[in-house]
């Protein structure tokens, strides 16, 4: 269901569920030009296809929807300028998406209310979001903060790794900290 805030993760459910029941057609191809006389019975059951989806589409995407987000949305539309139109609403500039981001993983901290391996992971997740927008933080620096942030619990594996001259990658500052 799309909400105010999942407008990614929603348009790559339509696209999954939609190619999944080989309902994409009308997404992945432009209107094909309308049969007339001349035209071959593939023609015109290609474009009758692509119509049919085309009518569908919309409609299973609205069912998706929540209520109050679909008014003011064209009606008459085909499914590409429906999932464009909904989009200009959900879209963020690159500029604010990266603040965003950048804040997140800056002031993380671990309260001990998701599992540590979690915790750290959401810093990987937010590491490669921000590596799609040229942001490039090294999986040293990833390391470093999740240690840095991670409570006075995990202060024996602070200690451990200050005194050892290697360094650790984050898998491996999982598995240390998955086991204290």
């Amino acid at each position: 269901m799309l909400t105010r805030s999942n407008f990614k993760r929603w348009k790559q459910d339509i696209e999954f569920a939609l190619d999944i029941v080989d309902m994409d057609l009308a997404l992945c191809e432009d209107e094909p030009p309308k049969p007339h006389n001349q035209s071959t019975t593939d023609q015109k059951a290609h474009y009758a296809g692509w119509e049919n989806l085309n009518r569908l589409n919309p409609i299973d995407m609205k069912r998706s929807i929540a209520e109050h987000l679909i008014s003011g949305l064209p009606e008459d539309t085909n499914v590409r300028q429906l999932l464009e139109a909904v989009g200009e609403r959900y879209k963020v500039s690159d500029k604010a998406e990266v603040k965003n981001l950048l804040s997140e993983l800056m002031n993380m901290r671990y309260d001990a209310v998701m599992d540590v391996r979690e915790f750290i992971l959401k810093m990987v997740h937010i590491q490669s979001k921000l590596k799609a927008h040229e942001i490039v933080l090294s999986e040293n620096y990833i390391m470093h903060h999740a240690l840095n942030v991670l409570p006075t619990k995990f202060s024996q594996i602070k200690t451990t790794y200050s005194t050892q001259n290697e360094t650790w990658s984050v898998n491996a500052l999982i598995t240390k900290c998955a086991t204290e």
